[in-house]
């Protein structure tokens, strides 16, 4: 067992910085001095409202959100956001337009991977005779007509005119795919389109940025509805999200019951956290607290442009060595060039045994948490946050001397000889 930090490239939940790790150590015996620890106060206490309204704030300043938007602390991931997007919003929209059927209501969805294609199956459970349109599908412009190996392109979207909602997931975890953080949309075929969307006020954008928040800059994010992110991957541990609500989204969703809704659970309404400081029940209190740690030393540091600039480096160290091992017929990228995620680095390694004796030799070396997602297989090294230059430096370097060796090794199945 090692007596030393180990270089940990897990999906999720992720790694967190050292001095965070110390500092929350402190807390769980003492919370701001209280003399109580942080997993045993009181969430209605004066200690822990001040850090959570701080905390909130923290957010706010660093992603520079508009006085427009809420900023929440829910739970359940997210996967529980899935849900709550599709009953906030079908309720505000039978609000606005209460005349129009149900099957006139239309719900869009970006299918770039895995989690997108998850929440669009979560938007036809919930659906109650609502129309749920795929506006651009990746599967069908991939190799092979059925994997997430790239973005759609442009040309590929309809959006709906009038739509209860539009969702995109901007980075997939699991696949590898991300959309780049271009806001002139125009001007790069990896972003987002926003200039294809409906020229309509208030548009009900839906950004699920779980697996890249506060990695880099949100592009255009007062032009969104709702983003919102598990705090597991860059902030923290599993058991908060952090939910960022236009106003006009945060609706009576019980005056929508006349006009053909249903009821929605309390704890999935966004009303309730926004009048009660994201507390109308206890919170996840450990995660809201570490959450805080991680923000604080964000702001230290140099916030977003500071992160922005750090992982550009870390994910162009990968990919360079990435695609040197594909040269000489060792790596295969998962995912097509200039499309490829920040954050969860895809890939697979040619030849019989190559997967296994490259995740032996990595966990000689200690670095962690390669293996791929079961679904895809391969590899996959997550670049989050707290990952740092350091161990980036250190995979890279075995990779090379992967690459090396296995030019040296007898052609097997799938691996050129140099």
């Amino acid at each position: 067992m090692p007596d030393h930090r180990v270089a940990n490239f897990g999906a999720g939940p992720s790694a967190l910085p050292e001095s965070v790790l110390n500092e929350a150590a402190k807390g769980l015996l003492n919370f701001n001095n209280t003399g109580i620890g942080i997993a045993e106060i009181s969430h209605r206490s004066k200690e822990f409202n001040e850090y959570i309204t701080s905390t909130a704030s923290l957010v706010r300043s660093q992603l520079n959100i508009p006085s427009t938007h809420e900023v929440l602390f829910m739970q359940g991931g997210g996967t529980a956001q899935f849900s709550a997007v599709v009953l906030n919003l079908l309720a505000r929209h039978r609000l606005l337009y209460p005349n129009l059927k149900e099957d006139e209501r239309v719900m869009d969805y970006v299918l770039s991977g895995s989690w997108s294609k998850a929440a669009y199956g979560e938007a036809q459970r919930l659906a109650h005779g609502t129309t749920v349109n795929i506006a651009a599908d990746a599967r069908q412009h991939s190799k092979d007509g059925k994997s997430f190996d790239g973005l759609p392109p442009h040309s590929s979207y309809t959006f709906s005119s009038n739509p209860v909602l539009i969702y995109y997931c901007e980075n997939e975890t699991v696949s590898g795919t991300q959309f780049s953080s271009t806001p002139d949309s125009k001007e790069d075929p990896n972003s987002f389109p926003f200039h294809l969307l409906p020229d309509q006020p208030l548009l009900p954008l839906v950004g699920d940025y779980s697996s890249s928040f506060m990695s880099r800059p949100i592009p255009r994010l007062a032009d969104h509805a709702i983003i919102y992110a598990g705090a597991q991957k860059n902030l923290g541990p599993a058991g908060t999200s952090i939910v960022i609500v236009r106003k006009d989204c945060i609706v009576d969703v019980d005056a929508s019951l006349k006009f053909g809704g249903y009821p929605i659970p309390t704890s999935l309404t966004y009303t309730p956290y926004a009048k009660q400081e994201s507390m109308p029940n206890t919170p996840s209190v450990f995660a809201v607290y570490v959450l805080g740690l991680v923000l604080r030393r964000n702001e230290e540091l140099g916030g977003t442009k500071y992160h922005e600039e750090l992982n550009k480096r870390k994910m162009e160290k990968v990919y360079q060595v990435l695609w040197e091992g594909e040269e000489k017929g060792v790596f295969e990228p998962k995912v097509r060039k200039g499309q490829g995620s920040w954050m969860n680095i895809t890939f697979g390694v040619n030849g019989e045994g190559a997967e296994k004796r490259f995740l032996q030799g990595a966990e000689e070396r200690d670095l962690k948490g390669l293996k791929g997602h079961r679904s895809v297989g391969g590899m996959r090294a997550s670049l989050y946050n707290a990952v740092t230059e350091e161990w980036v430096d250190q995979l890279v370097a075995y990779m090379r001397h992967f690459i090396e060796q296995e030019s040296k090794a007898p052609a097997t199945v799938n691996v050129t000889q140099e």
